[in-house]
């Protein structure tokens, strides 16, 4: 038996070292860090503050899919690649790629994903819009397909490798399920931060509330999703699925069949929803979220931080 799929040995002070003790934390600062510093020249463009007349190029109408993706890509993505690679080797990185073709799941988990949370975020948007509603147009329904399968191998697969194939079966091995919740939730919300000073994130005319309202959607939203990963045997799609869809039916729907829709309110209606769906969750799942696992005892004494 060979060795190759081994991490090897670095020093304890070097860089891979840092990394191999602290992969929790090193994912972190390299999944907001490398984020961040990408959306720089996007926030300081005429699309944020304004500040860098820089050009960015419009993709299908809109120039936040060039402005914000590379960025989204280099983070969690980018970080879990990197992380994996140092700490677990060709080994680990074959389980992580792994979850992403965990396909073969009860056909339930489907029609939630595709039909029930889309349908329950309609919902939301008529309470959102005060019941003022009309039905889809042509268009949005010819778009919607289509707009999920780039959401897919867009936000899908740029976020979801990093938040839940990556960063959520470590830290419920550490801290449990609703510890893992506890500190996943945030640091998702935090990673989404500067783009609040953008117009992904409405500025100059959003509220100030808003990244704070949004923060506590993606903490209960953040629940759901935990409860899904577990619950599908850690299926890799399933997530990115239920995180599309909810984005796609915003995106697409929203506008279309509420045009006097407010966002602030949209997305405190979201966060009201979510927070519903995440306490029945923990109450029905005794905290559990569907994880079958253990906490480490290593981890819990010396454990990853």
């Amino acid at each position: 038996m060979t060795t190759i799929d081994r991490p090897r040995p670095q020093a304890p002070g070097s860089a891979s070292g840092l990394v191999r003790r602290h992969p929790l934390v090193a994912f972190a600062v390299l999944a907001c860090g490398l984020s961040w510093l990408a959306w720089i020249p996007y926030v300081l463009s005429p699309h944020g503050l304004g500040v860098w007349d820089l050009h960015v190029p419009e993709l299908f109408g809109s120039a936040q899919l060039a402005g914000v993706l590379p960025g989204a890509l280099l983070g969690p993505l980018g970080a879990a690649f990197v992380v994996t690679a140092v700490t677990d080797g060709r080994a680990g990185l074959r389980t992580w790629v792994g979850r992403l073709w965990r396909w073969r799941v009860a056909w339930q988990w489907y029609a939630l994903a595709l039909v029930g949370v889309p349908l329950l975020v309609l919902a939301a948007g008529a309470i959102a819009s005060g019941g003022v509603m009309r039905a889809p147009s042509l268009i949005a329904l010819a778009t919607l397909v289509p707009a999920l399968a780039l959401q897919m191998v867009t936000t899908g697969l740029s976020e979801e490798p990093g938040w839940r194939d990556f960063a959520l079966p470590r830290l419920q091995r550490r801290f449990g399920p609703l510890g893992a919740a506890a500190v996943l939730g945030p640091l998702w919300a935090l990673w989404h931060m500067p783009l609040f000073l953008s117009d992904w994130g409405g500025w100059p005319d959003a509220h100030w509330t808003a990244p704070l309202v949004f923060a506590g959607f993606t903490i209960t939203f953040n629940v759901v999703m935990a409860w899904v990963f577990n619950r599908t045997g850690e299926s890799l799609p399933l997530s990115v699925l239920l995180h599309v869809g909810v984005n796609n039916t915003v995106s697409v729907l929203w506008t279309d069949m509420f045009p006097g829709i407010d966002a602030d309110r949209g997305v405190l209606v979201l966060f009201v929803g979510a927070t519903v769906a995440a306490t029945v969750i923990v109450i029905a799942t005794r905290g559990r979220l569907g994880y079958t696992g253990e906490r480490s005892s290593v981890d819990s004494a010396h454990g990853q931080r």
